[in-house]
Parts: C-alpha cells; sequence; structure tokens
C-alpha cells in the first residue's frame, strides 16, 4: 500500500494512460478523483476501479482549459477529502499536421489542451499542496524531447511541460514548500491516441516503431502507471524536477 491515505487527482483519467494510472494508485491504497470530458467513460472507468478496490475512485467532469473549471475541481476534491497529495496532469491531444500545414487553430487548440491545463493545474495544485506537501507529475512524452518533423504543436507542447516542470520544482523549493514536480516522458505506448496516430500513416508506421524500440514492442499503459506510482510515493521524496523517461529504450541511440 504505497500510497495508503493519499489523495490524487488525475486529469484524462476515463481511458489510456489516465486509467491505468488511477487504476494503480488505487490498488495501492490511494483515494483518487479522476476528470475527464467524456461522462460515460469516466462513470465507467471510476465504476470499474471501484469493484475492485472497495470505493476509492470518483469521477468529476472537467474541461482542463477551463480555468474557472479547475478550482472548482480542486476545491470539490478538497471538500470531499480534504486534502491533496497528488495532481497527475495526463489530459492531452495530438494533432498531426507538418508545420506547413497545421492551422494556428490547431495549434492553439494543442496548447491548450497540453500545456495552459498543466499551467493551470500545477499552479493550483501548488496552492493546494504548500502547507502538506505533495507530489504533481506531469506527463510529458519524448516528443518533448525530441522533435518529429509531423507534430510541431505537440512538440511544443509536451517541450513546455518539461521545462514548466522543472520551473515549478525550482519555485516550490525555494519557497520552502514540500511540494515536488517531476515529469514523465512516456515513448509509444499501446494507447487509442498513439494507435489511432499509427494506424493514420499506415501499417508502415507500426513496423518502423517497433523496429526504432530497443525493447522491440509497444509499451503497456502500465509501464508508466507504475513509474507515476514511483513519483506519488514517498520513495522519491528526493526526486524533484526530474524527466522519468519510459520508452523502452527509444531515446538511448
Amino acid at each position: 500500500m504505497r500510497l495508503a491515505n493519499k489523495i490524487a487527482l488525475v486529469t484524462g483519467g476515463a481511458q489510456g494512460l489516465g486509467f491505468a494510472i488511477a487504476k494503480t494508485f488505487a490498488e495501492h491504497g490511494a483515494k483518487v478523483v479522476i476528470t475527464d470530458l467524456q461522462v460515460e467513460l469516466g462513470d465507467a472507468a471510476a465504476a470499474t476501479i471501484n469493484q475492485q478496490f472497495n470505493d476509492r475512485c470518483r469521477f468529476i467532469q472537467q474541461d482542463v482549459t477551463n480555468e474557472e473549471r479547475w478550482q472548482q475541481v480542486v476545491e470539490e476534491t478538497l471538500g470531499s477529502f480534504g486534502k491533496l497529495d497528488i495532481l497527475v496532469n495526463n489530459a492531452g491531444i495530438a494533432l498531426t499536421a507538418s508545420i506547413e500545414d497545421e492551422t494556428l487553430e490547431g495549434w492553439r487548440t494543442t496548447q491548450a489542451v497540453n500545456l495552459d491545463a498543466v499551467f493551470m493545474g500545477t499552479q493550483m495544485a501548488v496552492r493546494a499542496m504548500k502547507k502538506n506537501g505533495g507530489s504533481i507529475i506531469n506527463i510529458s512524452s519524448i516528443e518533448g524531447m525530441v522533435g518529429d518533423p509531423k507534430i510541431p504543436a505537440y512538440n511544443a507542447s509536451k517541450g513546455g511541460i518539461r521545462l514548466l516542470t522543472k520551473s515549478a520544482a525550482l519555485y516550490c523549493a525555494q519557497e520552502g514548500y514540500a511540494v515536488r514536480v517531476n515529469s514523465v516522458h512516456p515513448g509509444f505506448i499501446r494507447t487509442e491516441m498513439v494507435e489511432k496516430g499509427l494506424d493514420s500513416v499506415g501499417p508502415e508506421a507500426w513496423d518502423m516503431v517497433q523496429q526504432a524500440i530497443p525493447a522491440g514492442k509497444l509499451g503497456i499503459p502500465e509501464d508508466v502507471a507504475y513509474g507515476a506510482l514511483y513519483l506519488a510515493s514517498d520513495e522519491s521524496t528526493y526526486v524533484n524536477g526530474s524527466e522519468l523517461v519510459i520508452d523502452g529504450g527509444f531515446l538511448a541511440r
């Protein structure tokens, strides 16, 4: 029970990485609030976790690009559980378009969901955690560390998360808050978003990606969830402003 008596908030928790993280947190003793735009999926995800882990999960609908809604979600979490120990900024999107083809609308939408939301969540979590401490985990990507010719908006947003995380970590340390802020950088993980992206290119994309990964295969959401579990737990109290890469060795080349 590595997260016993801890309260966690996971955005984009209805499916994919967010669901795997929330489920793993509940398995290890945390009470978890998951948020998502998709109500039916969110309700179903919470029900699944509650059936397995003794009613440790609650779903709240949230548009992570809305500042007022962020305030409401954090206040509701504090009102229900009295504290917030862990925030996982996981919600994100990926739009495929080159620098020539991307639109300003697409660019701004990507930044709003992937970066603005992480800024707002991190800011509000710091305010909620600064008295008692906590762990903020921002889900970036290997695409926040290296470029890709087809996803400049995504690259920029995930790279922004990387440095926002470091800035927030330094600030909390400077202020004497026991709040740690770290980023996680998944590689190619079998989620609906990654699978759709590869399918849009074609079968050759799957072959190319799997050949480029030293592990020889895509990861699964649980691979990322266990990394988040470590950062959320008290086992990582000396880890701050760091990057945890979970990519099967992709960036080691």
